[in-house]
């Protein structure tokens, strides 16, 4: 299978071709053509440009079978750039369009591992946060106080290891955790996710797991203030 991945969630600008095949261990991907860059604003500038030189080095639009996009949790503006972008390009090129949770491909970015935990720096003294055991979720995505997801990760045992911008939160009181301070999930675990996943149930929607912090206006411009009390 050959897929397109975009990934504009966290602090990189990523898009990229891979193909991608089932082995023995799993789905294995490997790179035609690829763009990535450190950013944490402007992706809707750089985007539709890196994906059409990454797609131009994998030989055009042709062979590509599905798109992936990262879903969040992640930056309001980012996620809404990669998700527009993904979703256009899949209507004009008649092809599937999956949605990869964040914290899932920072999971599956962190390498071999028994235990893993995937932390989002929401600020706010939260993170967004996922744990593994054994290649097994326990427990949905969540939003959690920095102290609950310490709790959760030391529970995980020696050898557990964090992965994302919320890592260096906790990784000093989590005895026997390897920290991986990502800027974002590495193209190829999303390459991998997105072969992996069933359209059906991964649709391209983004995942908020707490309210905005913005709040609606209580008049429209123009109209008076309410007298006071």
């Amino acid at each position: 299978m050959r897929v397109l991945v975009v990934d504009t969630a966290l602090g990189l600008c990523s898009a990229g071709v891979f193909a991608v095949e089932a082995g023995g261990e799993g789905w294995a991907a490997r790179p035609l053509g690829l763009r990535s860059e450190a950013m944490s604003k402007g992706h809707q500038e750089r985007l539709a440009g890196m994906a059409r030189d990454a797609v131009a080095e994998a030989g055009g639009f042709d062979g590509i079978d599905r798109i992936g996009v990262t879903v969040g949790p992640g930056s309001f503006t980012g996620l809404r750039v990669g998700l527009a972008f993904a979703q256009g390009l899949g209507a004009a090129l008649g092809r599937p369009v999956v949605g990869i949770s964040t914290l899932d491909a920072l999971a599956a970015s962190a390498g071999p591992g028994s235990a893993v935990a995937a932390l989002i720096d929401a600020r706010r003294g939260q993170v967004y946060a996922r744990f593994w055991r054994d290649g097994v979720a326990e427990g949905p995505a969540e939003a959690l106080s920095i102290e609950a997801a310490r709790d959760r990760a030391t529970a995980l045992g020696d050898g557990a290891r964090l992965v994302g911008s919320g890592a260096a939160l906790i990784a000093d009181d989590v005895p026997g955790a390897a920290a991986l301070d990502l800027a974002g999930p590495s193209p190829e675990a999303l390459a991998r996710l997105t072969a992996a996943a069933d359209p059906a149930q991964s649709p391209p929607r983004p995942l908020y797991l707490r309210a905005p912090d913005a709040t609606p206006p209580t008049r429209l411009p123009g109209q008076p203030r309410p007298p006071a009390p």
